[in-house]
């Protein structure tokens, strides 16, 4: 399981339940911060109608965290590089609770911006991905997509269950007394967080290759010495960055042109708002299945058929709620489910292991931070643009014919070129005296 043969640590935190502790840590915390942060999405109709706010102008809300979330990924990674993951985690969980407290008072548009915009932007980046795919690639090797895998099967869990609870809170309290008990919820994972053993979860495993770059960097800082190793500024200079750019920007337009709408689309056709919650929930529970088995076939049929499938996925279900568009019949809203759900979020456990296998002998965290920031402002895209293609045509169909082919450009680096799907470690750039 991890690169340690030795599992018989002393005391109750052996090598083995240490690693198993992280992937732990990676799901709760991306199972919240997913799931907390999509709950916008059915209180956008709700605040819609109490106030008269514009449906666009609801919708660049969620636009605003997304680019909050990629431009602080980089600085996630430095914290968690310079300072550690307690940090991190903790600050993350703290910051959304204070979001929800905020939103829970909102009188006014600026509000949700500094609530659901920035401060869980902020609160997504510092408790989700970056860390998790960090600490997973530092205590798992040979099994490490399936670690990560894990850890984003959180995202998916997150969309099930409190999204469509949130509904349900909405529908019987009122949405803001359904804010003021997520306040409650993410302030009583502040003592838990705190009781971990962070100094054992931020060393990584003995032997683990991706735990001896952060080791190194520490010896350095004390001795002098340089060590030649990969940073975010060498790494832009390799093809195989930006091919993983472009894989994770064009997904994340897709995915946002689509995730964004889909409740409110569904609603304006006729469905109940808790069944269009539910559809909603149902497809992030089956990205578990998806994000799972990706890194399953990642490892059993190689990156590129594993992920040529998913895109494929991809674009089955979006062109299932395009037929439903012009067709309206429940059999489209099930091939959504099923075939978007179980392709969504299995693109990440492939770009996060890739990113730690290729730079591995550097900044990984740093690196795939920037990475995460870019495919961050792609969902912000992807979310404005299909507000604005609503304004425009005054429908939902044309942002998912707009994702149908934002798939093909993703899918792009897996299948013209082979420099992802037979990527090695990369060798870092000589030491220049």
């Amino acid at each position: 399981m991890t690169t340690a043969d030795r599992d018989a640590q002393p005391g109750f935190w052996s090598t083995t339940r240490i690693a198993v502790l992280v992937v732990v840590i990676g799901f709760a915390c991306n199972f919240v911060a997913r799931g907390v942060v999509d709950t916008y999405l059915v209180f956008m109709l709700p605040l819609e109608r109490e106030f008269g706010w514009r449906h666009s102008d609801l919708t660049q809300v969620y636009s605003a965290y997304l680019i909050t979330l990629g431009v602080m990924s980089p600085l996630t990674g430095a914290i968690l590089d310079g300072w550690g993951p307690h940090l991190s985690y903790l600050a993350g969980v703290a910051l959304m609770a204070g979001a929800m407290l905020l939103a829970s008072q909102t009188s006014a548009m600026w509000q949700l911006y500094l609530a659901i915009g920035v401060m869980c932007g902020m609160a997504s980046s510092l408790m989700g991905m970056v860390p998790a795919a960090a600490l997973i690639g530092r205590w798992f090797d040979r099994q490490m997509s399936v670690g990560v895998a894990l850890a984003y099967a959180g995202f998916g869990s997150g969309m099930l269950l409190v999204v469509p609870l949130a509904q349900a809170g909405i529908d019987a309290f009122g949405w803001r007394e359904t804010y003021g008990i997520m306040f409650m919820c993410l302030l009583a994972m502040v003592p838990l967080l705190l009781l971990l053993p962070w100094s054992r979860i931020a060393v990584g495993a003995p032997g683990n290759p991706r735990a001896r770059a952060p080791a190194q960097r520490s010896n350095a800082a004390r001795t002098g010495e340089t060590h030649a190793q990969w940073t975010v500024r060498s790494a832009i200079g390799t093809l195989e960055f930006w091919l993983l750019v472009q894989a994770f920007f064009f997904t994340a337009v897709a995915a946002y042109l689509t995730s964004v709408q889909v409740i409110a689309f569904l609603i304006d056709r006729g469905y109940p708002p808790l069944d269009a919650a539910l559809a909603f929930g149902i497809a992030g529970m089956l990205s578990i299945c998806g994000v799972m088995m990706s890194g399953w076939a990642m490892v059993r049929f190689g990156v590129r058929r594993a992920t040529v499938v998913s895109f494929v996925g991809t674009f089955i279900g979006i062109a299932g709620l395009c037929f439903f568009a012009f067709w309206p019949h429940a059999g489209w809203v099930l091939l959504y489910m099923l075939a978007f759900g179980t392709s969504q979020g299995a693109r990440g456990p492939v770009i996060s292991a890739l990113n730690a296998r290729i730079f591995a002998r550097g900044k990984v965290s740093s690196i795939y931070g920037l990475i995460f920031m870019i495919m961050s402002f792609g969902s912000a895209f992807g979310a404005w643009l299909s507000g604005v293609l609503h304004d425009l045509t005054g429908d939902y169909t044309a942002a998912f014919i707009v994702a149908c082919f934002a798939v093909f450009l993703a899918a792009a680096p897996f299948v013209v070129t082979r420099r992802l799907v037979e990527a090695r470690e990369l060798p870092p750039p000589s030491i220049r005296s």
